[in-house]
């Protein structure tokens, strides 16, 4: 894995591309604030890797162990998240005194994968939920988008585990990969990704350069 950076999703806009004369929607991310916290290398940690803290808050609202390890590594203020990001080696590793990342950790053009946890829906049929078909429409049926029948017949006469049921939809970690990035402010602390990334706005999320896909295009 290689240094990614954390944020806070803004919302939905567009961008004008002048060269195909079409409108790209982007999502805003906002990525100031962001901070190296500890390093850790093989001798001490037995890995390689590196945390980034993100966004302030209260002092009092962490616990003792977290505010200890904090102020520890120096960090300015009491921080709110903290991802680790490994490396294959201790080579690899970024200086944590060259400064703190940001925006211009990234370029016009780089393929990106961002992690964020999806919007929450309630309580949610299997229509909605799974994407299931649902059952005729007819007058004289009575079950439009009921769940049906969910037994496995005389054998093994039971209910089987993992079966889709309704239930609570949305707030799970989900990855979306291969977004491009559009645009890169380094002055405004913010990147403009194309498309929709997981989350409602004010939504924490992570951007890492993209596994499957290495180059610009």
């Amino acid at each position: 894995m290689s240094l990614g950076i954390l944020g806070k999703k803004v919302g939905m806009t567009r961008v004008f591309d002048a060269e195909a004369g079409c409108m790209i929607p982007v999502t805003v991310v906002d990525v100031n604030g962001n901070e190296f916290l500890q390093v850790k290398t093989t001798e001490t940690d037995g890995y390689s890797a590196i945390q980034v803290a993100y966004d302030d808050q209260k002092e009092r609202r962490l616990n003792l162990p977290e505010r200890t390890h904090q102020a520890k590594q120096g960090a300015t203020g009491a921080k709110k998240l903290v991802k680790e990001f490994r490396f294959a080696s201790d080579a690899d590793l970024p200086n944590k005194e060259e400064g703190h990342p940001g925006a211009a950790l990234f370029e016009d053009g780089q393929w990106v994968d961002v992690i964020g946890t999806t919007k929450g829906k309630g309580f949610q049929g299997n229509v909605k939920r799974h994407g299931h078909n649902g059952q005729p429409d007819g007058h004289g049926h009575m079950m439009h988008r009921r769940t049906g029948a969910i037994g496995a017949g005389s054998t093994p006469a039971r209910v089987w585990k993992n079966q889709k049921m309704p239930g609570h939809d949305g707030v799970v970690q989900r990855t979306t990969q291969n977004l491009k990035i559009v645009q890169v402010r380094p002055e405004d602390g913010v990147i403009l990704i194309s498309g929709a990334v997981p989350g409602h706005n004010g939504a924490y999320v992570t951007v890492r350069p993209a596994i499957k896909k290495t180059a610009a295009k």
